[in-house]
C-alpha cells in the first residue's frame, strides 16, 4: 500500500483560506449569531435557520394537502348535482387551510403565548391601515358565507354587474356578465345584448361592494321572475279580444301554479304573503294619447325568459293577425292648411297664384 502525502504547501493555502472565511462569517454568541465582518446580524442564527427549513417543509405539506382535497371535489363534477357541495368544500378547504397555516406559523416562530398576542396586535393594527380595502373585502368574503347573499351559481346583480356568480375567493366574486332588457339598456355598464343572456365578458367585483350597494338576487330562495310584455293597440279596435290573445299566450308559455310547486309556493307565502292569485298571468290597461296600451303580467323562471318571450310574441302576432288587429304606431293628424287658391294667373308658376293675404297683415 502506498500512502501519499498532501504537500505542505497546499495544506497551508487551505487552512489559511478556512481562517480567512471564519474571519469573514462566523457564529458568535450563546445563540450562535450569524457574524459577517464584524456586524451581527439581527435575528439570523442557527435556530431561526431551523425554523425557517421546517416553515417551508410545512407550507409545502399544507400546500400539497390542499391541492389534494381539491383534487377529490373536483372529482364530484361528473355526478349531476354537485356543483354547490364541490364549492362549499372548496371554502372549507381554503378556510381550514388557512387557519392550520396560522396556527403552524405561530407555534413555529412563538414560544410565548405573550409575544403571539404582541405580535397579533400589531400586525392587526398595520393591515386595518395599510389594507384597508383587502380587510374589508375579506370580510365580505366571511359574510358571504354565512349570510343568505348569494352563492355559486346565482343570479344576481352586484357592484352594478348582472351576472351569474361562477367563482367565489377572499377578496372577489367573478361574474359571467349577462345582458339588460331594453327597459334598462341605459344603465352602466352599456351592454351590446338586450336581453338577460350571456355577453362573454368575466367581471371580477370586490366583495366589498356588499357593504356599499345593494346586492340584487335573481334566484336565492325563489327562483322565479315576475315579467311582462306591453302591445299597443288603437282605440278603435277589438279590446276583449286583444285581451284574450295576450291571456292565451301568457297561460301557455307562461308558469302555471301548479309549476312552481306545493312546497315553494307554501314557503313563499310563508316569508312574503304572497296571495295565490298573484301568479296567474293577468292584462292591464293604461290610456295613452296615441293607443290604448295592453300590458301582460306573468310568472316565468330565472333562466330562459328570452326564449320565452320569443315564443310569446310569435304566438300573439299570429293571434292579432288572425283578429284583424293591428298594433299602434305613433301617428300625427294634420288638423289645418293655409288657404290655397289655384287659377290661370301669370304671377310665379303659371296656374298658380300665392295665398290672399290675412286680414291684418300687409300683402308683399
Amino acid at each position: 500500500m502506498q500512502i501519499r502525502r498532501a504537500s505542505p504547501g497546499v495544506g497551508a493555502r487551505g487552512a489559511q483560506e478556512e481562517i480567512g472565511m471564519q474571519e469573514i462569517v462566523r457564529l458568535v454568541g450563546p445563540q450562535q449569531a450569524v457574524e459577517i465582518l464584524g456586524t451581527t446580524l439581527v435575528g439570523v442564527n442557527v435556530e431561526n435557520g431551523k425554523r425557517l427549513l421546517v416553515t417551508l417543509a410545512f407550507l409545502a405539506v399544507v400546500l400539497l394537502l390542499e391541492r389534494g382535497l381539491e383534487g377529490l371535489l373536483r372529482l364530484g363534477r361528473r355526478y349531476r348535482g354537485m356543483a354547490r357541495l364541490e364549492f362549499w368544500g372548496r371554502q372549507t378547504v381554503r378556510v381550514a387551510m388557512v387557519g392550520l397555516v396560522l396556527i403552524g406559523l405561530a407555534s413555529l416562530w412563538f414560544e410565548d403565548p405573550t409575544h403571539v398576542a404582541t405580535a397579533v396586535g400589531l400586525v392587526t393594527a398595520g393591515v386595518a391601515v395599510a389594507l384597508q380595502k383587502v380587510l374589508t373585502a375579506v370580510v365580505g368574503y366571511m359574510v358571504i358565507l354565512r349570510g343568505p347573499i348569494f352563492r355559486v351559481g346565482d343570479r344576481i346583480v352586484m357592484g352594478g354587474v348582472r351576472g351569474d356568480v361562477i367563482a367565489l375567493s377572499f377578496t372577489k366574486t367573478t361574474l359571467m356578465e349577462m345582458g339588460q332588457p331594453p327597459a334598462v339598456q341605459s344603465a352602466a355598464p352599456a351592454v351590446w345584448v338586450q336581453s338577460r343572456q350571456y355577453t362573454g365578458r368575466l367581471v371580477t367585483v370586490s366583495n366589498a361592494s356588499i357593504f356599499e350597494e345593494p346586492v340584487y338576487n335573481y334566484t336565492r330562495e325563489f327562483p322565479y321572475l315576475w315579467d311582462e310584455m306591453s302591445v299597443p293597440v288603437p282605440y278603435t279596435a277589438d279590446r276583449a279580444r286583444a285581451e284574450q290573445i295576450l291571456l292565451h299566450a301568457a297561460e301557455r308559455h307562461a308558469l302555471a301554479l301548479h309549476e312552481v310547486g306545493e312546497e315553494a309556493l307554501q314557503e313563499l307565502q310563508r316569508r312574503y304573503l304572497l296571495r295565490p292569485a298573484d301568479i296567474h298571468p293577468r292584462v292591464y290597461y293604461r290610456l295613452t294619447d296615441n293607443w290604448l296600451e295592453l300590458t301582460v303580467r306573468f310568472l316565468t323562471k330565472d333562466y330562459g325568459v328570452r326564449e320565452q318571450k320569443d315564443a310569446m310574441s310569435r304566438d300573439i302576432l299570429q293571434g292579432l293577425d288572425a283578429a284583424g288587429i293591428s298594433i299602434a304606431s305613433a301617428t300625427f293628424e294634420i288638423v289645418g292648411l293655409p288657404p290655397l287658391r289655384i287659377s290661370e294667373g301669370t304671377l310665379g308658376e303659371p296656374g298658380i297664384t300665392p295665398p290672399a293675404p290675412q286680414a291684418g297683415r300687409p300683402s308683399g
